[in-house]
């Protein structure tokens, strides 16, 4: 019997009703689940949410909500192997892809667990130092961050149900607001899971979560100025959220995290026998193919000197022709299917967009020749890679195509004219620089900042320790410009703000020392 998927409210797991939706095994297009949040009320789950959850996080420091945290993340750890079979089972994840996913939400645990512990036994996060008022010493002004009493509501896209439920739950629950979590419906088994986990082994406090297993319904119509919304997946649907009247009106905050066109650019100085050629080659097939290219992080073009593209195209497609692709069960592939159909739909038409003026080099668009598969369902493309004749070609840079495609572009000389075609992207998430040449590197680096919430400089010196642009580093900041959302996640205690309000405090220096904790000489 296939499983009907409940969504946790109110501290109780609850089942929709009406028609449901079906989610389906994208390597078998079999039927794996259903979900509907129909006659769900979701006014009631903020309340509760507001009251019991929020209530119960602010009364713990940032150290008590830091063990929280932690064990979390050792619940699911100890979980570890049914979830990284589940994914392989229900979401098209090859088992090296699951481990990404799923080891990655439980490190972003542990780390903020540890920036918890680091904050120590306080309750307010201050932000700066004492700011003299008067003539008189004695009044001062301080600024603080305190927790919204609201719900961080999180919409997360497909690609990554457990990595992505717990970047953002991470950040809110440090903060001290309760979380209302609604995964992707076509791949949310894998997230319904890890509630069942965290809500079987009590490590949370009642209300501190909610999950919506199916359609957000009206949850945006009930949000208020204490609330705050954080949202994973395309520019289109972040620009009907931005434009919801409710969250206008109420001036809701809202963080977007949406498309990218990612870029890796090979420097002119980059030898072929060299180690950073290796890391180039390596890391722009390990992100093309990652997730199946599924990645808000994974890189779409790929900048490479004009009098070396045909040598550099051959190295790529002799080293995409080493990615199997087919059964994410069978340990030789490395490359599964798309999560769904639509996915595959709009893959396909981005590709044919892009074939128009651009050849294709490696790759026809199709399913290829498939590793353990005997059917002709599945949701399978195989990596394809463009070239494209002129550093100007718009339609690169004008549409993500979100899947195992990447197009090589030329360029010359100019650095300034290379970075022009970095930025025609018009914001992204991450670009990389392979060089050993430094005052390039730097050239390049003030040039397209401004466009990047992250640049990754990748050299000899660190071929060894380099997770590739395509991890999202719980540490660093993960968001960008333009077309990336404007937004920014994660980044240690930068992320804590959005989830907290500033305030500006000002009196007597003994008052405020006393209230805030602060240590006389401080």
């Amino acid at each position: 019997m296939t499983t009907m998927l409940k969504s946790y409210l109110c501290g109780t797991w609850m089942e929709g009703k009406g028609t449901p939706a079906s989610l389906v095994n994208p390597t078998t297009e079999e039927v794996v689940a259903h979900a509907t949040t129909e006659g769900l009320d979701f006014k009631a789950g903020l309340d509760y949410a507001r009251a019991k959850g929020g209530n119960a996080l602010r009364e713990m420091n940032f150290a008590q909500r830091g063990e929280m945290l932690k064990a979390m993340s050792k619940v699911l750890h100890g979980a570890r192997e049914e979830l990284l079979d589940l994914a392989t089972e229900t979401t098209g994840n090859t088992r090296s892809d699951a481990k990404f996913d799923v080891d990655g939400a439980t490190f972003t645990l542990g780390f903020y667990a540890r920036l918890g512990r680091e904050l120590g036994e306080r309750s307010i996060l201050l932000d700066g130092d004492e700011i003299a008022l008067a003539k008189n010493p004695r009044f001062v002004g301080r600024h603080i961050y305190t927790p919204k009493l609201g719900v961080a509501v999180h919409i997360n896209a497909f690609n990554f149900p457990a990595w992505g439920f717990a970047e953002k739950a991470a950040v809110a629950l440090l903060a001290g607001m309760p979380v209302m979590t609604k995964p992707a419906t076509s791949t949310a088994v894998l997230t319904v899971r890890m509630f069942e986990i965290l809500a079987e082994s009590g490590c949370l406090p009642d209300g501190a979560v909610s999950l919506i297993s199916g359609s957000a319904g009206d949850v945006l119509d009930h949000l208020t100025t204490q609330d705050v919304l954080a949202f994973t997946g395309s520019s289109n649907t972040a620009t009907m959220l931005r434009n919801n009247a409710n969250l206008v009106a109420n001036s809701v905050p809202i963080n977007v995290e949406a498309d990218s066109l990612n870029a890796a650019i090979l420097g002119p100085d980059v030898d072929a026998s060299s180690e950073t050629y290796d890391l180039f080659l390596r890391e722009v097939v390990r992100d093309m193919t990652q997730k199946a290219g599924q990645k808000c992080t994974a890189i779409r073009r790929i900048f490479v000197p004009a009098d070396r593209i045909e040598s550099v195209r051959e190295d790529l497609c002799q080293e995409l022709s080493r990615m199997p692709v087919g059964n994410p069960l069978t340990r030789e592939v490395k490359v599964g299917p798309l999560a769904t159909s639509n996915q595959l739909r709009d893959v396909k038409a981005g590709l044919s967009r892009l074939q128009e003026s651009c050849k294709t080099v490696y790759g026809d668009g199709g399913r290829g020749d498939l590793v353990d598969i005997d059917h002709d369902r599945g949701f399978f493309l195989s990596p394809v890679l463009l070239q494209a004749e002129r550093l100007d070609e718009s339609v690169v840079h004008a549409d993500e195509v979100f899947g195992p495609v990447a197009t090589m572009l030329p360029y010359g000389g100019e650095t300034a004219e290379l970075c022009d075609g970095v930025m025609a992207g018009n914001g992204g998430l991450v670009s990389s620089v392979y060089s050993d040449d430094v005052p390039f590197v730097g050239e390049v680096l003030t040039q397209i900042a401004a466009g990047h919430g992250r640049l990754h400089l990748a050299s000899a010196k660190i071929a060894d320790a380099s997770p590739g642009p395509g991890t999202v580093m719980p540490a660093l900041l993960h968001g960008g410009p333009g077309r990336a959302g404007g937004g920014e996640e994660l980044g240690g205690a930068r992320s804590l703000p959005f989830y907290m309000q500033r305030t500006a405090v000002q009196g007597s220096r003994r008052v405020l020392q006393k209230i805030l904790d602060i240590p006389k000489g401080d």
